[in-house]
């Protein structure tokens, strides 16, 4: 038998422990899908497809039960040591106790079955570990604290728990991160603080958008381009992640000079400015004004207004050779795909963090009359059931 968390960290909750269950496949969200004997869903984190286990009841429904497994009885050969004692605790990580090579199994396994099972498209996919990853470790370029009297924590899953963050730190904070030490100091009185570090070097403590030690601007940089935005605005958090997804974006797109390219959901510029030094002609559109001002500093050779997309949409001229959307969580609406395909651009180029979104609008542009052509898959996320796709859309 194997413990879950072999840091020996005490269970979060005191519900009712049941199985032996047999796990199913590893579901959207993070939790591998059992049934218990009276033919309850079960779906229980921790654990990994195959294992048999018992499992601590944590919020109970009328046709499904969420859980966290016990006690492994069987583990699979893919379960591994996790490498924080906060894991399972923390509300940050949901798969250290799984391979780094699984983990992006799991990921290119629920990504595909979203697709089929709401846009009825069959694809085999694959992960893509993002170069330069350390498994999976010190990657977060980004990072949120609660500052307590006793140091730094973080939230426990889906609670206003504090935790505390272990000793030695967060095994996924980028080394370059201000130390704890240096966050308790000027954030004492915050209560939290937001620190990050850029690709120079550069740090940034912030607390409810003002700086409390550091830069008030970063630089980031992808390739030969560089960016500047502000610690606590969008920017993607692991060191590797913007300059694979723009690469993605612009093998997608094929940038060429003379080509009209619409950038929405634009944040602070990254895919207009790849565009644009290829020579496109780029319109950006983005809600944040603060995002917008970041970007027409970033790439003067492109336009950007700001605005909700489906009100912009409606006022941008009519023609787009090639549409590059990142939307929030939610995905894009259907108004607003339905906008973009009354521009018949050659291509689409969607950009997602959150696969059930997308495969919903997979389904809202088919009906439009764009089919899928490709899709990535990134491991942006490592140590987290999260994951980026960047899929492409032609007519058809």
């Amino acid at each position: 038998m194997v413990p879950v968390n072999p840091h020996d960290t005490p269970p979060r909750a005191d519900g009712p422990v049941v199985g032996p269950l047999r796990l199913g496949e590893w579901a959207h969200g993070g939790s591998c899908v059992a049934r218990a004997d009276d033919g309850r869903v079960v779906f229980v984190r921790h654990g990994l497809p195959g294992e048999l286990v018992t499992a601590r009841v944590l919020t109970a429904h009328a046709t499904w039960w969420q859980a966290e497994v016990a006690e492994v009885l069987e583990p699979s050969p893919d379960r591994v040591t996790p490498p924080c004692p906060l894991a399972g605790v923390c509300g940050g990580c949901d798969l250290q106790h799984a391979a780094p090579a699984h983990q992006r199994h799991l990921k290119a396994e629920v990504v595909a079955g979203l697709l089929r099972r709401f846009a009825g498209v069959d694809v085999a996919l694959e992960t893509e570990a993002v170069p330069g990853d350390r498994d999976g470790l010190a990657w977060r370029t980004r990072q949120r604290y609660l500052v307590t009297p006793g140091g730094l924590g973080f939230r426990a899953w889906r609670s206003h728990e504090v935790v505390d963050v272990p000793v030695g730190g967060c095994p996924l904070a980028h080394p370059g991160l201000p130390d704890d030490a240096t966050v308790v100091r000027v954030a004492a009185d915050a209560g939290e603080a937001g620190v990050a570090v850029d690709d120079d070097g550069g740090v940034a403590v912030w607390h409810d958008g003002r700086i409390l030690a550091g830069e008030p601007v970063l630089t980031q940089r992808v390739g030969a381009l560089s960016f500047r935005v502000r610690p606590d605005g969008f920017w993607q958090v692991h060191p590797g992640a913007a300059t694979t997804l723009a690469g993605a974006v612009a093998a997608a797109v094929g940038p060429c000079a003379g080509q009209v390219v619409f950038d929405l959901y634009c944040g602070a510029g990254l895919f207009a400015g790849v565009l644009a030094a290829a020579g496109s002609t780029v319109r950006g559109v983005e809600s944040s004004r603060a995002a917008v001002e970041s970007a027409r500093l970033n790439v003067p050779a492109a336009r950007f207004t700001a605005g909700r997309v489906e009100q912009v949409l409606a006022r941008l001229p009519r023609r787009a050779d090639a549409v590059v959307l990142d939307p929030p969580r939610s995905g894009a609406n259907r108004p607003v795909v339905d906008a973009i395909a009354a521009l018949r651009p050659a291509a689409i180029v969607y950009v997602a963090c959150d696969p059930a979104a997308l495969a919903r609008d997979v389904r809202h542009l088919a009906a439009a009359g764009y089919r899928l052509a490709g899709v990535r898959v990134f491991d942006l996320f490592p140590m987290t059931h999260h994951v980026e796709t960047v899929a492409q859309f032609i007519p058809g």
